[in-house]
């Protein structure tokens, strides 16, 4: 999985990296922090969206800080 960089259209995002596995996403936040999110956890639906966002480079953070907090899968 290569990481790319977040966009951040909106320019006050605290996503740097993001990179894209199958059935999950990985992101990484100011600070090197990264966790994996994947279908177990926080679901599918979830990924799906988190993906979307983090191709379009915008609401990601927001995203996660709403709907799923501490529901990562795994640190990276």
């Amino acid at each position: 999985m290569d990481r790319e960089v977040y966009g951040n259209h909106g320019g006050n995002s605290g996503v740097r990296y993001f990179a894209f596995g199958p059935s999950s996403i990985r992101v990484w936040f100011k600070g090197d922090d990264g966790y994996e999110y994947d279908d177990s956890r926080p679901g599918r639906a979830h990924v799906d969206a988190m993906k979307r966002l983090a191709a379009e480079g915008r609401g990601l953070a927001t995203y996660i800080n709403r709907h799923i907090r501490g529901n990562y899968a795994r640190k990276l």
